[in-house]
C-alpha cells in the first residue's frame, strides 16, 4: 500500500537537511514574528527597491467603485468567484467561512476589502485567447479582461484597451519593478514610439529554473552504487545499439560542480584517453545483457573519473556534485531497461516518457529536453522557438539544422527502446501511471507537481527526484568550439497571458480608471505580491522564513490540511489548490516561497542541488536583462510586431501548423524524434531547416521578429 508522507514531516526534514547541507537550495530558517508586509524588502518574484511605496499615490477613486471582471486563468474553476463545482453546497476554508456559489474567493474578498472597489463577475471561464474573442465585440460590457498578450497589445494599438504605460508615475509598485526588470518592460512594451503597455504582465514565478530533469533516484543508486560487480539473478537483452556517441571518444573534458556537500565548486574531468567513451564502447560490444552493460557502465565511470565517485557511482547522475552528459544518460537508460527484474520485479521498465503522453502540450517536453541534453537553443523559449545569439541578432531554432540533429539522436533512442512506448505510440499512459506502477525511469517537467508522487504514488525507499542539468557542448560565442557546462533555457520570465483595462468599459469614468490602475499596482507591492500568492492572513502562520534571501511567511497549519483534504481534489497540489479555493496565481506575481513550502521533501531535496549550482554559478541560465554576452539574453516573451506584422505571421501557416504546441498539434520535431525523417515528409536535418527558411516562411518570419527586436532594443536604450 501506498504511504502518505505528512507535510509537516517534509518541513522538519527539509530543516535538517539544510542543517547538513550549507548553502543547498532556498534557504530556509524559521523564527516567530508577524509576516512581512510592511517592512522588509521585495517579495520573491524580482528585485524592488527597499522603500518602494506600499500603496499608489495618485489614483483615488470613490468607495464601492464596481469594476466588471472579465478575468481569470483558464477554466470556470480558475476565476476570482466561485463556480459550482469548487463550492458545491458550500465549501469552508482555512478562515472559518464558508463559500458558496457565485461569491468572491478569498483573495479578492481581501483585495475588495483593502481597496475598496467591488468585483462584478463576468468572467465565462475561458483560456486567455478564448476569453478575450467572446468580449471583442463588446468591450463596453467590461472593465478588465484576460487575454494573451498578443490579442491585448493589437487591440491596444488600435484604441481599444487603455495604455498603462500613462499613468506609470501614478503607479510606484509597478514603476520600479520595470525599472528593475528591463526584459519586462520589454515584454509588455506594444509600441516602442509611444512606449505603449497595453496588459499588465503574469508571472508564474520569475527568474528562476522551470523544468528539470526528475528520475528514480533509487534505481540509479541499485543499479550503480557498492563494492564488486553487479550481480542479478535475471536480466534482458539491450537493443542493437543505434545511438552514437555525442560526446569526444578522446582527450579530456573538465567541468565544474559542486562539491558533494554544497559547500562550494570543484573540477572534475571526463577522461576519455584513460575509459573511452561509454557509448563507444557498447556500440563495440552489441547487444549485451543487462548485468553486462551495468557493470560496463561502472568501470567506465570509476575509469573516466578516476574514482572521483568511489563506489556511490550514483551521484554522478543523482548527487549534488553530479556531472552526467547525454551519452552516460543513454548509457544508463541502456541499464535500466534492461534490468527490470531488478528494478520493479516485472518483465519491462519504460526509460524516457512524458506526463501525458497523448497530449501534444506535454509531449512537447521530450524535445524541450533533447535541447538541454544535446546543447540547442531556442527549443525551450519564451517565444515561438527565438533566442539571441552572440551576435545580438534573432535566431529560429526551426531553421537551423543542429536542432534536427538533437531529433536524429532522440529517434535513435526511440529505435533503441529507451523512449517509452505510450510516447511513441501516443497512448493515454502517463506519468501517474508509470510511478504508481513501478514502470517508468525519468521524465522532464515541473518539480513540485510531480515529486508530490513520492507521497501518493511510491512507497517507502521509493524516490522520483530531480537530477542535475546535463553537461553539454553549448556554443555561446566565447569561442568557435563551444563550451562543456550546464545551461539550461528554462527559466521563468513574462508568460503570454495578463489582464487589460478595456477602454470601453472604463469609458470617461475616472474612478473605474484609476480603480484598475490602483488593481495593478497593488498586486505590485510587497503586500499585494504576497496576498496574490498565499491568499489573505488565515493561509498564513505567525512564523516566517527565509526564502532565497527574502522574509516570507509560512502557510499557516490549517491551510497544509486543507491543500491535501481530499473533498477539495488538490492532492497537495499547490497551484490547482489556489487557483481553485484561494483565487490567488491568477494574474500579476507568484512567488515560489508559498510553492516551496507545498514541495514534497523529496522535491526540495533535488531542486536544493540544482539551486546551489545555480547559486554557485555551476548551471547558466538567460538573464532577465540585456547581457554583456547577448546569448543569454532571454528572449522577450513578447516582441512589439504591429498588427500588420502580426497579420502577415499568422498567414505564414506552415510555421504554426507544423510546429503546433497544443494540445492536439501536431509537431514536426516531435515526428521526427518518433519516426525519423523520412516518415515526417523530410531528408536530413539540413533540408528540414532548409525547408522552414524557404519554403515555409521562416526567412520572412524571422525578419520581422529581428526588427522588432532591434526596435525594442532601440527603446530600451532612450530609458536608460
Amino acid at each position: 500500500m501506498k504511504k502518505f508522507k505528512s507535510l509537516t514531516a517534509m518541513l522538519l526534514a527539509i530543516v535538517m537537511t539544510a542543517a547538513l547541507m550549507t548553502g543547498c537550495g532556498p534557504s530556509i530558517s524559521y523564527e516567530q514574528s508577524q509576516p512581512p508586509v510592511q517592512n522588509s524588502t521585495a517579495a520573491d518574484p524580482g528585485p524592488q527597491t527597499s522603500d518602494t511605496p506600499e500603496a499608489p499615490q495618485d489614483l483615488s477613486f470613490a468607495p464601492g467603485t464596481v469594476l466588471r471582471m472579465a478575468t481569470g486563468y483558464n477554466s470556470a474553476k480558475t476565476g476570482l468567484f466561485f463556480d459550482a463545482e469548487t463550492a458545491g453546497d458550500g465549501v469552508t476554508l482555512a478562515d472559518g467561512k464558508t463559500y458558496h456559489t457565485g461569491e468572491l474567493k478569498p483573495t479578492w474578498a481581501a483585495v475588495q476589502d483593502k481597496l475598496g472597489m467591488v468585483f462584478k463577475d463576468m468572467y465565462q471561464g475561458n483560456s486567455a485567447t478564448k476569453e478575450f474573442d467572446f468580449w471583442k465585440e463588446r468591450l463596453g460590457d467590461v472593465d478588465m479582461v484576460s487575454g494573451t498578450a498578443t490579442k491585448l497589445t493589437e487591440n491596444g494599438e488600435v484604441g481599444s484597451m487603455v495604455n498603462i504605460a500613462e499613468y506609470l508615475d501614478q503607479m510606484p509598485n509597478f514603476k520600479a519593478y520595470l525599472e528593475a526588470n528591463p526584459i519586462v518592460r520589454m515584454s509588455i512594451t506594444g509600441n516602442t514610439d509611444t512606449g505603449a503597455i497595453y496588459f499588465s504582465p503574469y508571472f508564474d514565478g520569475v527568474d528562476d529554473i522551470e523544468r528539470m530533469p526528475l528520475m528514480r533516484t533509487d534505481w540509479v543508486e541499485k543499479l550503480l552504487n557498492g563494492e564488486g560487480a553487479f550481480t542479478a539473478s535475471a536480466s534482458n537483452n539491450t537493443a542493437a545499439p543505434v545511438y552514437q556517441p555525442y560526446m569526444p571518444t578522446s582527450g579530456k573534458v573538465t567541468v565544474d560542480v559542486v562539491k558533494l556537500d554544497g559547500s562550494g565548486v570543484e573540477s572534475v574531468t571526463k577522461d576519455y584517453d584513460a575509459a573511452g567513451n561509454i557509448i563507444d564502447k557498447m556500440n563495440a560490444a552489441g547487444s549485451m545483457s543487462g548485468v553486462d552493460a551495468v557493470n560496463m557502465l561502472r568501470t567506465y565511470i570509476d575509469e573516466a573519473y578516476a574514482g572521483y565517485y568511489g563506489t556511490d557511482r550514483a551521484n554522478l547522475f543523482v548527487g549534488q556534485n553530479a556531472a552526467w552528459d547525454a551519452d552516460e544518460l543513454v548509457a544508463l537508460l541502456r541499464c535500466v531497461v534492461a534490468n527490470p527484474q531488478t528494478l520493479n520485479g516485472k518483465d519491462s521498465v519504460q526509460g524516457l516518457f512524458s506526463r501525458e503522453d497523448d497530449n501534444n502540450q506535454r509531449r512537447v517536453d521530450m524535445f524541450r529536453f533533447a535541447g538541454t541534453l544535446f546543447g540547442v537553443r531556442g527549443l525551450e523559449s519564451r517565444q515561438d522557438y527565438l533566442y539571441v545569439g552572440s551576435d545580438n541578432a534573432m535566431h529560429d531554432a526551426r531553421q537551423e539544422p543542429e536542432a534536427y540533429e538533437a531529433m536524429e539522436r532522440m529517434n535513435a533512442m526511440v529505435k533503441e527502446g529507451l523512449v517509452s512506448k505510450a510516447f511513441v505510440e501516443n497512448s493515454k499512459e502517463s506519468s501517474a501511471t508509470y510511478l504508481e506502477n513501478d514502470l517508468g525511469f525519468m521524465h522532464y517537467d515541473y518539480n513540485q507537481t510531480q515529486t508530490l508522487m513520492n507521497a501518493t504514488k511510491l512507497q517507502e525507499g521509493e524516490k522520483y527526484m530531480a537530477a542535475m542539468v546535463p553537461v553539454a557542448r553549448w556554443y555561446d560565442g566565447s569561442n568557435d568550439d563551444g563550451v562543456y557546462m550546464r545551461f539550461t533555457e528554462s527559466w521563468r520570465s513574462v508568460k503570454t497571458d495578463g489582464w487589460g483595462i478595456s477602454k470601453a468599459g472604463v469609458g470617461d469614468d475616472k474612478d473605474k480608471l484609476n480603480a484598475c490602475l490602483a488593481l495593478i499596482d497593488f498586486a505590485y507591492s510587497e503586500e499585494g505580491q504576497i496576498l496574490m500568492s498565499y491568499g489573505p492572513e488565515a493561509w498564513r502562520s505567525s512564523e516566517t522564513f527565509t526564502f532565497n534571501g527574502k522574509v516570507m511567511p509560512q502557510i499557516s497549519d490549517a491551510c497544509r490540511e486543507e491543500l491535501w483534504n481530499p473533498d477539495l481534489g488538490a492532492n497537495g497540489n499547490y497551484t490547482n489548490y489556489a487557483r481553485w479555493y484561494l483565487g490567488s496565481t491568477l494574474s500579476f506575481l507568484k512567488s515560489q516561497a508559498f510553492e516551496y513550502q507545498c514541495t514534497h521533501d523529496v522535491g526540495r531535496e533535488g531542486a536544493g542541488y540544482i539551486s546551489t549550482a545555480i547559486g554557485l554559478g555551476t548551471i547558466k541560465h538567460p538573464e532577465l536583462a540585456l547581457a554583456s554576452n547577448p546569448w543569454y539574453t532571454i528572449v522577450p516573451t513578447v516582441l512589439p510586431t504591429t498588427k500588420v506584422e502580426n497579420d502577415t505571421i499568422a498567414g505564414y501557416t506552415d510555421l504554426q501548423d507544423r510546429f503546433n504546441q497544443q494540445k492536439d498539434g501536431d509537431n514536426l520535431l516531435l515526428n521526427i524524434m518518433v519516426n525519423g525523417y523520412t516518415e515526417a515528409g523530410m531528408q536530413d536535418a539540413a533540408s528540414c531547416a532548409d525547408t522552414v527558411t524557404n519554403t515555409w516562411s521562416g526567412k520572412q518570419y524571422l525578419a520581422l521578429k529581428q526588427g522588432a527586436w532591434e526596435r525594442d532594443v532601440a527603446f530600451y536604450d532612450t530609458l536608460k
